[in-house]
């Protein structure tokens, strides 16, 4: 149980519909507990008139009887529509605050954890293993404290009434609560297993649906059919070793609930012929009071399945919600950032990959300065965005933001004043004007339509039906490569951001869209410090500075004039491209 006490807050905060609910259902179970007793006066005053022994008031005992039987119903009847609109509400509550916290905590943590963890098991702990928890916060609490109750108040009236025959009733408790105690550890047991599965099977089939298109045009359907039949197999035979136990206990709270009525009835009828025992109706009352304990004592076992299920989840649960993001706000104040960077001997591995990305890397850009950045695949040139909007820190070597070290200075603050423009453009599945305003929600229609003519794309976005308020698929999946690019620029652009970043985020356009967008980003970008990656010469001439990278290394610094001149990789590439231009223009 030790893993769930991290819900005591909750029961803390709820305390006061807690502790209602409490009392309501001890309510509700007291009113349902005069059911036996008037059936046992009943019969009682029945037994009486049949024998003789009985006066003229016969009919209006046994009617006084009927109504306190029906009130008795309808007031435990109210009662428990009661406990549930509150020990039941309670658990909701619970459960979204739980799914608020850890979803809070996903947006925590860094950038290492989405590496090491699969989206289809951050799915499932979020929502499968919450409602677990949730059945433990409200339905086990309600039939514990309905068992309780039931069980502390129907055996006092039974011993009261007839202590050998309660006695008797009750044999059969104790391997009740043994049996329970022994399956209930193999339950906690192969419960963690099966969230596991669950966990493979959510992530398997996330990642299925999101690489459809590889999949059908590598036309691997079968493989991946048979992938899935596979886990799918494995995940239901989990559940079935976990039925198999679970199983186990309806039947046996029968059978022993059964016994109990044997014992009642055998017991029972001979201490009342014997003389043990006044009133027939004692017989008939223990009977019901057995059968009333059938429920709760079945529901023992399955409030037990429940409270180890919800151990298992909340385990897995906490496992995430102790996990400490590697990035920190070390800064309470928010930060007012101006623009200029430098870059101090800077080495940079990745943990996931070991591959070093950075090998002493060191250059500055002042505020307003446009800096542009060429090299090979994986020498390094994204890693240093990534950097510098503090989605890693740095091994060694220290990264400033105007002249302060970019650890003391408030992470939200550096965030919020970054435009960044990934080298993979994701857009959401909404509208493209939300996914525009999505980098400033403020924003009116008319700064959302500037944003896109800026990056070249508003053309575009008034050929579809529905203009801006067109519903994109899946991570943009309707529009071309080069529209999920220009609207991601717009995203980024109507920030107003001090520090614009573009993660070679023109690849996918032609170089007549790229020239225009590129004249509009230098008047756009005025004032801003701007850090374009790319691996074309035309993205990057207009720079104030180049920088050439090669293994994490600057090779090549200057001018698009003093580079071009200058023997290297720089001139090679612009040469190469060049002539490329030449060949593809028919003039």
């Amino acid at each position: 149980m030790k893993e769930l006490r991290h819900l005591n807050k909750y029961f803390k905060k709820y305390r006061s519909k807690l502790l209602i609910g409490i009392a309501i259902t001890i309510l509700a179970k007291i009113f349902a507990l005069f059911t036996p007793r008037l059936i046992g006066q009943s019969i009682n005053v029945i037994v009486a008139k049949l024998e003789g022994d009985i006066d003229t008031t016969f009919k209006a005992d046994l009617a006084m009887n009927v109504i306190y039987l029906i009130g008795a119903a309808l007031i435990a009847g109210l009662f428990t529509f009661l406990k549930r609109q509150t020990i039941i509400n309670v658990s909701r509550y619970i459960e979204f605050d739980l799914k608020n916290e850890v979803y809070q905590q996903y947006q925590r943590l860094s950038l290492n954890f989405y590496k090491k963890n699969r989206t289809g098991d951050l799915m499932n702990r979020i929502s499968e293993d919450v409602s677990k928890v949730r059945m433990y916060t409200g339905p086990a609490i309600m039939y514990s404290i309905d068992t309780v109750t039931l069980f502390i108040i129907a055996l006092i009236y039974m011993f009261n009434r007839a202590p050998t025959l309660a006695l008797y009733t009750i044999i059969p408790l104790p391997v009740l609560s043994f049996t329970i105690y022994t399956l209930s550890k193999v339950i906690h047991k192969r419960s963690t297993i099966v969230q596991v599965y669950l966990s493979k099977l959510s992530a398997f089939t996330q990642e299925s649906f999101s690489g459809i298109s590889v999949i059908k045009a590598n036309g691997i359907e079968h493989q991946t059919n048979a992938a899935f039949e596979a886990l799918s197999t494995e995940s239901r035979q989990k559940h079935i070793d976990l039925t198999k136990v679970q199983a186990l206990f309806f039947p046996l709270m029968i059978l022993l609930i059964g016994a109990s009525n044997l014992l009642v009835i055998y017991v029972g009828g001979l201490q009342y012929i014997n003389g043990k025992i006044e009133h027939f109706g004692t017989i008939a009352e223990f009977i019901i009071y057995v059968n009333m304990l059938t429920w709760p004592v079945a529901a023992l076992g399955w409030v037990t399945s429940i409270t180890q299920e919800a151990e298992a989840s909340q385990k897995r649960i906490n496992e995430f919600l102790k996990e400490e993001p590697e990035i920190k706000n070390t800064v309470n104040t928010p930060t007012e950032i101006k623009g200029s960077i430098k870059f101090e001997n800077v080495y940079f591995t990745y943990d996931d990959t070991n591959i070093r990305a950075l090998k002493g890397l060191s250059f500055n850009i002042k505020k307003g300065e446009t800096l542009a950045i060429i090299g090979k695949t994986g020498s390094g040139k994204s890693t240093i965005l990534d950097l510098i909007g503090r989605l890693y820190d740095v091994n060694s070597g220290i990264i400033t933001i105007d002249d302060t070290p970019i650890k003391e200075v408030n992470l939200n603050s550096l965030r919020n004043s970054i435009g960044f423009v990934p080298q993979d453009a994701f857009l959401f599945s909404d509208t493209i004007k939300n996914n525009i305003k999505f980098g400033s929600v403020n924003a009116t229609d008319e700064d959302v339509i500037q944003a896109a003519k800026d990056a070249v794309v508003h053309k575009n976005i008034m050929k579809f039906a529905n203009g801006y308020d067109t519903i994109l698929g899946e991570r943009g999946v309707t529009l071309s490569g080069g529209q999920k690019q220009r609207i991601s620029i717009a995203r980024a652009i109507i920030k107003h951001p001090k520090i614009l970043l573009l993660d070679d985020c023109l690849s996918a356009v032609d170089t007549e869209t790229e020239e225009k967008i590129l004249n509009n980003l230098n008047t756009v970008s005025k004032d801003k410090t701007t850090i374009i990656v790319s691996h074309r010469i035309s993205s990057a001439k207009n720079a104030d500075k180049i920088i050439v990278l090669d293994d994490g290394k600057v090779i090549q610094e200057g001018t698009h004039e003093q580079l071009i001149t200058t023997d290297g990789y720089y001139k090679e590439l612009y040469l190469k491209q060049l002539s490329e231009t030449s060949k593809t223009d028919p003039n």
